[in-house]
């Protein structure tokens, strides 16, 4: 039986070993952006500290448990990444079917057929044996560009998954710190509503003595009712937060969380080097991504090239053949058919096959462009905001230490009655609107660190488990 299998197994070896691949040779595209970042943004962070994509998401917020704890959970129970990490599986089990295709699909059967002779009677077949049926011997690299085409859709499909993981991270980390910022922006509005309701109590006593007009009284309601205002928005807004950050891990955020570090704290993040694009925006999963489905659009031409050369497909068989059932094992038989078909007309199917090719090949070219371009839009974007964010923090802590030096003034002066009530309830408003500024700012700020982190393509390395 070996022996009679030899023809069909050295054919396939030999046409199989002299396979030609018709695919284009691949070139990595250009990258369609400056050759380096803005220089008075990217000379922030010095050189020698380790780079993003180095650097897991457990040592860039190794300072603060609670979002460590938080991203933990969310990379085992967030949906998306689930997704993401079955489509990987997905395009791994394709990725099997497109290599089995390039090997033979050996068969057992048993089959039996009866039909009337001439002489009226019936003739029986009886067979048995191990079959091989139309396989085509990859003379011209059809079925291997086919293979090599699932195999970068499995990479591209891979770094998605990357993708995900860090788009994950940082949506965690940023609305873990919008809100610490919604925390403490509702402290500083309670301490408003709290020293305004004193105020109002003061202003109402002064009335009563006739020491101050109605106008005062009327002014020290609205300043107190707008605090409450503003204190059923920032409920509101702390509600919206914690409702998205339940969705990014999965469940509802469990009572036993370490406590956090407050949003002052959260702009502590280490520092991160930028180095050139070339370097930085390559290591991103994004663009690894793009130019993992460039590559498969390359090998998809060399299949439409193939096309219009001959398919050579084998057809062999080995086993037994008698006419009564019960010698059925007793006489050997074996075939083997081998076929060459070679297209001749086929109305341009072949030529818009290869067109299409062709053209999905230019728009993975321009879609892996246009990725580049995205993320160094991005960087640059991050570098900016790093380089001026602590800048603005610093003013904005001035103009918070000049607004309350105002306002105790202002309050000094009007106690004294050598100014009126309008003047300390400026002063009143305009502290608040700092005290909210500030808060706003260092959140900003420490968005922004986050926002770098998973732009110069950090944060998908495993890091460490929930605990």
């Amino acid at each position: 039986m070996t022996r009679a299998l030899a023809p069909l197994a050295a054919a396939a070896l030999v046409l199989g070993a002299g396979c030609t691949n018709l695919a284009p040779t691949y070139q990595r595209p250009a990258a369609p952006v400056p050759a380096v970042f803005p220089t008075e943004a990217a000379a922030s962070a010095p050189a020698t500290v380790t780079p993003a994509a180095d650097l897991d998401w457990a040592r860039y917020f190794a300072g603060d448990a609670r979002l460590q704890r938080l991203i933990a959970l969310a990379l085992g129970g967030s949906r998306d990444l689930r997704v993401a990490a079955l489509s990987v599986e997905a395009a791994r089990a394709q990725a099997l079917v497109r290599d089995a295709d390039r090997w033979p699909t050996v068969n057992a059967g048993v089959s039996m057929s009866r039909q009337p002779t001439t002489s009226g009677g019936i003739a029986s077949v009886y067979s048995a044996g191990l079959q091989v049926t139309a396989y085509e011997a990859d003379v011209f690299g059809r079925l291997r560009g086919l293979s090599d085409a699932a195999a970068s859709q499995v990479l591209a499909s891979v770094e998605a998954r990357h993708a995900v993981q860090i788009a994950l991270v940082a949506a965690v980390a940023t609305t873990h710190v919008a809100l610490a910022a919604d925390d403490e922006l509702l402290r500083v509005t309670r301490k408003t509503l709290d020293s305004r309701a004193e105020t109002l109590r003061l202003i109402r006593l002064r009335v009563e003595n006739g020491a101050s007009s109605e106008v005062d009284l009327r002014q020290a309601q609205s300043l107190l009712e707008s605090a409450r205002v503003v204190l059923a928005q920032g409920q509101r807004q702390r509600a919206l937060d914690e409702n998205a950050l339940a969705l990014l891990i999965g469940q509802p955020l469990p009572a036993d969380l370490p406590p956090g570090r407050a949003v002052e704290a959260a702009s502590g993040l280490p520092a991160l080097p930028t180095g050139l694009p070339s370097e930085v925006l390559l290591r991103r999963p994004d663009v690894r991504q793009a130019e993992q489905q460039l590559i498969a659009a390359t090998a998809n031409i060399g299949v439409a090239r193939a096309a219009y050369f001959p398919r050579i497909t084998l057809t062999g068989s080995v086993g037994t053949v008698s006419g009564q059932l019960s010698n059925l094992f007793r006489a050997g038989a074996w075939s083997f058919v081998p076929q060459l078909v070679q297209p001749l007309f086929d109305a341009g199917r072949n030529d818009a096959n290869l067109k299409a090719a062709e053209v999905a090949r230019d728009i993975a070219v321009a879609q892996y462009e246009r990725a580049i371009q995205s993320a160094f839009r991005e960087v640059a974007d991050a570098l900016a905001g790093r380089a001026t964010l602590g800048e603005q923090l610093q003013a904005q802590q001035r103009l918070l230490d000049a607004e309350r030096e105002r306002t105790r003034l202002a309050d000094l002066r009007y106690r004294n009655g050598a100014t009126s009530f309008l003047e300390l309830l400026d002063a009143q408003r305009s502290l608040y609107a700092a005290q909210q500024g500030l808060v706003q700012v260092q959140a900003q700020a420490a968005q922004n660190l986050v926002a770098l982190y998973r732009v110069l393509g950090g944060g998908w390395q495993p890091g460490v488990p929930a605990r």
